[in-house]
């Protein structure tokens, strides 16, 4: 494997070791009465309000709608995610310093899967909390889903939902890319040389 390669991978580790310090999607309701918004900032390990009432507010609001209450505690991907991606970071540092393409290739392999499974299984945990609704709440609206969007922004009777990734997201695809790049320099490197 060569030093490219090998530097590559283990950039990657490094740089995504900053999930654990940075969030990865923030969602903003805005409202005539929530000039400011209320915000749900979504990380590896948690979920927290933009302010400390943010969160309780939200799920006041879903209360009356009939939506799920958010508790991180509830939710089982805050506890697997920071597991998955701290043995991503193991295995880029373990090949940068084996040096085996193996190990690379897999690696690379993995982040991708990840990365659509992650984002899927964002898509899904939207779609039940807007979707599957209490069916004695106190304000029912027949045919109306509360799903906030995932990229963007939508309207949800005289809310204006807006989701977009934050800082996270960001380190994670600049982190596969390079941890790609550097499976796929290998991949070529070693056709050329056979």
């Amino acid at each position: 494997m060569s030093w490219i390669s090998r530097g590559l991978i283990a950039l990657a580790s490094i740089i995504m070791i900053g999930i654990y310090f940075k969030p990865l999607w923030e969602i903003t309701l805005y409202a005539p009465q929530y000039k400011e918004g209320l915000k749900m900032i979504i990380w590896v390990n948690k979920i927290t309000g933009g302010t400390p009432h943010d969160l309780r507010n939200i799920n006041l609001l879903n209360h009356y709608v009939g939506m799920k209450k958010i508790d991180p505690n509830a939710i089982p991907e805050l506890k697997i995610l920071p597991v998955i991606f701290g043995f991503m970071i193991f295995l880029g540092f373990l090949t940068a310093a084996t040096g085996n393409t193996k190990l690379l290739y897999a690696w690379a392999i993995l982040i991708i899967i990840i990365g659509i499974a992650s984002l899927a299984d964002f898509w899904w945990w939207e779609y039940d909390y807007g979707h599957n609704l209490n069916p004695h709440a106190p304000i029912k609206i027949p045919g109306m889903a509360y799903q906030p969007p995932m990229f963007g922004c939508k309207n949800l009777l005289n809310f204006r939902a807006c989701a977009f990734p934050s800082t996270g997201t960001y380190l994670l695809a600049v982190s596969g890319t390079l941890g790609v790049i550097s499976a796929v320099i290998e991949f070529f490197r070693r056709r050329k040389t056979q």
